[in-house]
């Protein structure tokens, strides 16, 4: 089995070091990320300039670009064949509800999606994490579960980890995206020469996170594994806009 890793908080992150660890026990991993911390660059590819790839001193490839940049460039020009599977992570935060249309992380692994491999976002849900190997663990089970018995198709999967110790996870769930309440407003602040800058302020609180929600399962121990899926046709309104035009 060939795995293709990356993520979105940069070559040198200890989760992506954990994920590749892991992952070896199970096939053989390549690691594709990017230079420097690229959180929140969504599914952002790089059109304005070229890129280049280069080598770390433990092995690992990186990219001057975003995380989508990565797996595409892994993808369609570096190796000499297509991955079994795509893996992104660990990510040090959590990426639920909301969180999903912004992140780095969900979009490696929607890039690998839509080059026709099946493909995991990893996060571990924690602000100050420390220790990924449960995470790492987990990623490494269902690599583990596809090799035993892959799907029939491409799939997307949204996985998130509470931050616990391995043994303390309650088990699995299968959830959809919960919901955030509206982000805090910036954060004004002056630089020395006294220009006026802004920080984008955190993300709100859960806004839908009841039974069934990737919120509500992470809130309770579980590790919420969500499918996504790309199409963001909104079927429900294809009639009353028909009618709106007509």
């Amino acid at each position: 089995m060939r795995i293709l890793v990356s993520n979105d908080d940069g070559y040198f992150a200890p989760g992506i070091a954990a994920l590749a660890e892991a992952l070896a026990t199970v096939g053989e991993v390549t690691v594709v990320a990017p230079e420097r911390d690229r959180s929140g660059a969504s599914n952002s590819l790089t059109l304005d300039r070229p890129l280049s790839l280069r080598k770390a001193a433990n092995g690992f490839h990186f990219v001057n670009g975003t995380p989508t940049d990565c797996v595409h460039l892994a993808v369609t020009g570096m190796l000499d064949y297509l991955p079994d599977m795509v893996v992104s992570g660990v990510n040090h935060g959590a990426n639920m509800g909301d969180d999903t249309i912004y992140s780095g992380t969900v979009a490696a692994a929607t890039e690998g999606f839509l080059l026709g491999v099946p493909s995991i976002a990893v996060s571990l849900v924690s602000k100050a994490a420390t220790d990924f190997s449960a995470a790492a663990q987990v990623a490494k089970e269902l690599a583990e579960r596809f090799l035993r018995s892959p799907f029939k198709r491409p799939v997307l999967l949204n996985v998130n980890v509470p931050d616990v110790p391995y043994p303390q996870l309650r088990g699995t769930r299968v959830t959809r995206l919960g919901k955030r309440h509206k982000a805090e407003p910036v954060i004004k602040s002056l630089t020395p020469r006294n220009e006026t800058v802004y920080w984008v302020g955190a993300a709100g609180g859960a806004a839908d996170a009841g039974e069934g929600t990737d919120f509500n399962a992470v809130a309770n121990g579980y590790v919420s594994v969500t499918p996504l899926q790309i199409d963001l046709t909104h079927t429900g309104l294809i009639g009353p806009v028909a009618e709106w035009l007509a």
